[in-house]
């Protein structure tokens, strides 16, 4: 089976991913601290409870008949004192209360996790169960909630893509549509001025779908990647040179500046260029006249960071957290909202990371690292 590049949603908080070891999650072993500690499996101990449970069922029924018998004088004059008779049986009532109570605390939480499983097989991702009972128990109901808890978020998550993928298909369906009406009405003529507009927005919707798609691929990890030694220094000014053109005439200084001799990166070069050419594009929609954009790049112990800076407005500090989240933006930008999330998955599937920041006096820098070719 192939283990998915990027770590599922469902998967704990600071584990490794993919696990080199799983021992530390199946039966045998504990997690965390425990983990190096063998434990005896949950269905050995429940097992060992049963066999307890019937041998005292067993003697209590022996106890009870053999009193019975003596009573009555089956078997002559009892040969016990009344209290030990009395011991005897209090001893093994409590004895059957404490194995009762025990095998109540492993029962009730399977039958709750049970309930629970059913109701998340039929959508109700908001199913918990009352994490109680022994320590593997509790471990398990906790793992269980966590499960959930990250099956909701995944579910509301899709859920949110889908709304926010109509409404950004609805805005260039929607001037298509209208386009295209005012021609067949004849309050256009049908020349390649007024056909313009339905070709921009054509050209809007196929970028987008493209968008959609990788960040589909990316998240669910199967991101066609090429990693291989790229030299960084030459993919910027392949990018930078591209943008010579709009930077020009927008106004906009577009630079690149890195030293001589930077290392080579382990990553695929089609999805770095991407990653560049949709932070340049960012920098210069932003950016206003006589201003500045540039690019850097300079190795570290084990990586290569380059980073885009431009001179804009800069954002907001409301949408700054969530600002590589898909479909956020400002209200006042033109784009999809893809670009930056775009990146982030791009990046973090070459084992990379990526930030952004405002700096002063104004403006944004956005950084990524990639690891070095060893």
């Amino acid at each position: 089976m192939t283990m998915p590049r990027r770590r599922p949603p469902w998967w704990p908080e600071g584990e490794e991913w993919p696990p080199t070891d799983w021992t530390g999650y199946g039966h045998g072993r504990g997690r965390g601290r425990n983990r190096d500690r063998a434990r005896p499996p949950m269905l050995l101990r429940l097992g060992c409870g049963l066999i307890f449970l019937v041998v005292l069922v067993a003697i209590a029924f022996n106890v009870v008949v053999w009193i019975f018998a003596t009573v009555t004088g089956l078997f002559g004059s009892p040969t016990l004192p009344v209290g030990a008779l009395v011991g005897i049986l209090l001893g093994t009532a409590l004895a059957g209360y404490i194995a009762f109570r025990w095998l109540r605390r492993m029962t009730v939480p399977l039958e709750e996790m049970a309930d629970a499983a059913e109701r998340i097989e039929q959508g109700d991702y908001s199913a918990r169960v009352v994490v109680s009972g022994p320590g593997r128990m509790r471990s398990l109901a906790s793992a269980f909630n966590d499960m959930s808890a990250r099956l909701e978020a995944v579910d509301q998550g899709r859920r949110a893509f889908l709304a926010d993928a109509a409404h950004e298909l609805r805005t260039p369906l929607s001037i298509i549509a209208g386009q295209i009406e005012a021609i067949e009405d004849g309050l256009y003529p049908a020349d390649a001025e007024h056909l313009e507009p339905v070709r921009e927005q054509l050209r809007t919707l196929e970028k987008l779908i493209d968008d959609m798609r990788t960040v589909a691929l990316a998240e669910s990890g199967a991101l066609t990647l090429n990693l291989q030694p790229i030299d960084i220094g030459a993919s910027i000014d392949h990018v930078v040179a591209a943008f010579q053109p709009e930077a020009s005439a927008a106004g906009v200084t577009i630079t690149a500046d890195y030293p001589p001799g930077l290392p080579k990166a382990k990553a695929d070069e089609l999805r770095v260029g991407q990653v560049l050419t949709n932070l340049i594009s960012n920098a210069l929609r932003h950016t206003p006249k006589g201003g500045h954009v540039t690019v850097t790049a300079a190795s570290t112990a084990s990586s290569v960071e380059v980073r885009v800076r431009d001179d804009g407005e800069g954002i907001s500090p409301d949408l700054l957290p969530r600002v590589f989240d898909r479909f956020a933006r400002e209200t006042s930008s033109a784009g999809s909202g893809l670009g930056l999330a775009i990146c982030r998955d791009l990046v973090e599937a070459q084992h990379g990371q990526i930030a952004i920041e405002n700096v002063e006096p104004h403006g944004i820098v956005v950084s990524f690292t990639l690891p070095t070719a060893l």
